[in-house]
């Protein structure tokens, strides 16, 4: 499978978005009458049950509590950033609105500058209490390293799933510098659902799902809003990516016996 690209190396073709199309096929279905309908399982078998299939991701640029709570009322889920300007600022909007203000010139300065406050645990148990009153889902989200600590917290504070996000997940890490995450004993520990990302290949997603989470989230520098591509070169394009790691889901499902639709493989 694949062709060489250099001596001893070879290289499969793999596809992104821009470079296929969908054929129609011999049924056609009155858009109104479509289920979007998308399934996280909690460990008590009852599943977390969102209208829309869109989960908002963990950035600082993209959600705070104002943000999850609409999504939550219009049927998505929003993921707030748990080591972002919510957690390290009473009032975050004075922080982001300094960044709105910048200019070119001087905005990086002042994110570096507003990334240097310390996070501050209450505030973590504050912003899920606030996505609550609202009386929607809460889904928050840190790196692997402090995911133990800072998921005990969003679970007592009523959270309803946790993400560990990191720019390339797995379950085999190595580190001597700090303590890795066991994430078998992590989602067997933990009473709300665990997701994690990301992950690109077939063999890591099976790894990731043994260990009992409830979704792998998909993708690895696959377009333009992903720098680790163009930095660091890792990534896969998002369609080849996106399918192979279903199939291991479905792998996954027929070996463990666990509910779980490959579609949500891609969340």
């Amino acid at each position: 499978m694949g062709m060489w690209i250099g001596r001893n190396r070879k290289a499969r073709v793999t596809y992104g978005f821009d470079e296929i199309a969908l054929v129609p096929g011999e049924l056609t279905i009155n858009p109104l009458e479509v289920d979007t309908t998308f399934e996280i399982p909690r460990k008590d078998g009852s599943p977390i049950r969102l209208k829309i299939p869109i989960l908002a991701s963990a950035m600082d640029g993209v959600t705070d509590v104002p943000f999850c709570v609409e999504m939550g009322k219009l049927g998505g889920l929003g993921v707030i950033n748990l080591e972002g300007i919510q957690t390290r600022y009473h009032n975050p909007g004075e922080a982001l609105k300094k960044i709105l203000t910048a200019s070119k010139e001087e905005v990086t300065t002042i994110i570096q500058q507003i990334y240097t406050e310390p996070i501050k645990e209450e505030l973590i148990s504050r912003r899920v209490s606030e996505v609550k009153q609202s009386g929607v889902l809460c889904a928050v989200s840190s790196i692997p390293q402090k995911a133990e600590r800072f998921a005990a917290i969003a679970q007592e504070a009523g959270a309803d799933l946790f993400v560990v996000q990191s720019t390339v997940s797995t379950v085999r890490h190595v580190s001597t510098q700090y303590k890795t995450l066991d994430l078998e004993a992590f989602c067997r520990d933990l009473k709300i659902p665990v997701i994690i990302g990301n992950a690109v290949t077939y063999n890591v997603t099976i790894e990731l799902m043994k260990c009992g989470v409830s979704g792998v989230l998909i993708g690895v520098g696959p377009g333009a809003a992903c720098t680790s591509r163009g930095v660091l070169g890792l990534g896969v394009p998002q369609v080849t990516a996106t399918v192979d790691c279903a199939a291991a889901g479905i792998i996954t499902i027929s070996k463990a016996g666990v509910m779980f639709r490959s579609s949500q493989m891609a969340a």
